[in-house]
């Protein structure tokens, strides 16, 4: 088996604040928002936004009535920690960071090199969205198979 991620679904505080804010980040990541689709399964407490893209499906779902009072925390255990989609080339990483904040995303760390991560050569930088999940858009040099 090849691992190749097919689908990521994300659970987020507040539906009605994350898809607006959804809705402009994932077309910055090559989503056409065409195949947006929305669904409220009242058996399953559960409100999702579905956006698909030919090699990767991703959504955001509500949270269960009992847990829509907790806090993002991506150090608790079985948390997101972050996500990470991977740019063609430092330019990319520049203009998504520019892009990244007119949509009013939380820079963390702006474009730079990290010597410390592997492999030589990772740029990357780091923001949060509007309710505080973390992801990365980076770019390294091609990698040896």
């Amino acid at each position: 088996m090849e691992p190749i991620i097919d689908h990521i679904e994300i659970t987020v505080k507040d539906m009605a604040v994350a898809a607006p804010f959804y809705d402009k980040l994932l077309p910055l990541l090559g989503f056409d928002l065409k195949s947006r689709s929305s669904a409220v399964l009242e058996d399953h407490e559960l409100h999702v936004v579905e956006y698909l893209h030919p090699r990767l499906g991703f959504a955001i779902n509500s949270p269960r009535s009992a847990f829509r009072g907790d806090t993002i925390n991506r150090r608790r255990p079985g948390a997101l920690h972050h996500l990470a989609f991977r740019a063609e080339s430092r330019a990319e990483v520049d203009r998504l960071h520019l892009e990244l904040t007119q949509i009013r995303a939380t820079i963390v760390s702006p474009p730079r090199e990290y010597p410390e991560y592997v492999p030589p050569g990772y740029y990357a930088l780091f923001f949060k969205d509007i309710e505080g999940i973390k992801y990365e858009i980076v770019h390294t040099p091609p990698r040896s198979g």
